[in-house]
């Protein structure tokens, strides 16, 4: 047993973090806020920073204080165990199998293999992929002991390098001067900002993650909470600066191309990659996607199997690992669409109300909190998440804003007062009772 960790090791740890948070996402959010702040990119950036980096981070923590094992579960046993099962069982399957593992794959072949296929790629294409690409993301995952050392030691390096370069050269010879600030940045670009870390709800992803992060300290002899806690902060803050600034370059890369008029952010990053390296440039951009996507992949569909094997001990974690990549493998290539409409406004439903129990532990540190106060202010969030959620299936179907206005409602964040209000009536409610 060890009381600490070198901090070479420590580093490590921080660049596996960093590798199973970038998926493709990362790289193409911030060169899309890029192009449209223009001149207001570096606000808009300090808000993305505090909602992409620096929430996901907090979940982490949040993960870390409440369970010695990384037991997501435990962030929302003070609401109700029955309540906790059910919501970390919703998360793991929609942030898992039905949503982001099969988009991974998806997603790394539309931006890294269809664009070199000539005319319209044939769905053989996608499936050969899919199988080559879920194959590798399977025998990854079969080793969650080993992430280190393959996504810390070898993927991160690698991949910080190819987007390295490519901010560097967009540095030294910028494509354009930064142009006026375009809708929706016109206005309040650092709220702007938050609101775009925000939909990139890697705050969920946090929280699956959490239980690798903690057994990769544990399988190097650390096994004290208090220590395990350092080191997460620790090694979450060395991700945490790697993603700050690969965000920042990026968003560079996006803000002095916007004359170029790409529509989309993968757009942006393959055309400035070939502007400044030709035809190797869209190899380049095609292998960080990839290097993004796999580690991201192995890390989702591996906690799943993890959680539900603690869940159903009956299954092996290898059985639960299998079925869960080939169905999304079939996912992949027969119903992705009709998944992400049906999984995005579950996300939009549980992403308020697992913010709101990650910032309730930190507060329950300071000034304790009684059951009731977590039961407030979680069932004053899924009233307005609930209302988010059928919005995002049907966006007539608002039964709040019609009766009541919510601040930063448009923003995204009209479950902050209602989530207040909610910790208040119930902290009132608990000194009743007493």
């Amino acid at each position: 047993m060890k009381k600490t960790l070198s901090t070479r090791e420590i580093i490590f740890i921080g660049l596996m973090i960093f590798s199973l948070f970038f998926g493709a996402g990362n790289l193409i959010f911030p060169a899309e806020l890029g192009r449209a702040a223009g001149t207001s990119v570096w606000s808009g950036m300090v808000g993305f920073l505090i909602a992409g980096v620096g929430l996901p981070l907090l979940g982490l923590l949040a993960i870390a204080q409440v369970s010695a094992d990384g037991s997501t579960e435990a962030l929302s046993e003070k609401v109700h165990p029955i309540f906790a099962s059910v919501l970390t069982c919703v998360t793991y399957l929609t942030i898992g199998p039905l949503f982001a593992g099969p988009r991974t794959g998806v997603v790394s072949y539309e931006i890294a293999v269809a664009p070199f296929l000539a005319n319209q790629p044939h769905r053989w294409a996608l499936f050969a992929f899919t199988l080559v690409y879920f194959g590798i993301v399977y025998y990854l995952a079969l080793y969650p002991s080993k992430f280190v050392d393959h996504f810390g030691k070898i993927v991160t390096p690698f991949l910080l390098l190819i987007l390295g370069g490519l901010i560097l050269a967009s540095i030294i010879h910028p494509l354009n001067g930064l142009q006026e600030p375009q809708f929706p940045y016109t206005e309040y670009p650092f709220l702007r900002g938050i609101k775009a870390g925000y939909l990139t709800m890697d705050t969920i992803v946090s929280i699956v993650f959490a239980t690798i992060i903690i057994t990769a300290v544990k399988d190097r002899g650390v096994t004290e909470k208090r220590v395990i806690q350092t080191i997460i902060f620790k090694a979450g803050s060395i991700a945490a600066l790697f993603l700050g600034l690969i965000y920042f370059g990026l968003s560079y890369v996006g803000a002095s191309s916007a004359q170029l008029s790409f529509a989309s952010g993968a757009e942006i990053l393959a055309g400035v990659s070939t502007h400044y390296f030709g035809i190797y440039g869209n190899i380049i951009f095609g292998l960080a996607i990839l290097l993004a996507c796999i580690p991201t992949g192995a890390g989702l569909l591996s906690s799943c199997a993890l959680y539900f094997h603690q869940l159903l001990p009956r299954f092996s974690y290898q059985q639960l690992l299998t079925a869960f990549v080939l169905f999304s493998c079939a996912v992949a290539n027969i119903g992705l669409n009709e998944l992400i409409r049906i999984s995005v406004p579950v996300l939009s439903f549980i992403y308020p109300i697992i913010i709101v129990l990650i910032l309730l532990t930190f507060i329950d540190k300071i000034v304790p909190c009684h059951r009731y106060v977590y039961r407030g202010a979680i069932a004053f969030t899924m009233v307005v998440s609930l209302n988010d959620g059928l919005m995002a299936v049907q966006p007539n179907w608002d039964f709040i804003s019609p009766i009541i206005y919510l601040p930063f409602t448009e923003l995204g964040f009209g479950w902050v007062l209602p989530a207040i209000v909610g910790g208040l009536v119930g902290w009132i409610y608990s000194l009743i009772k007493e």
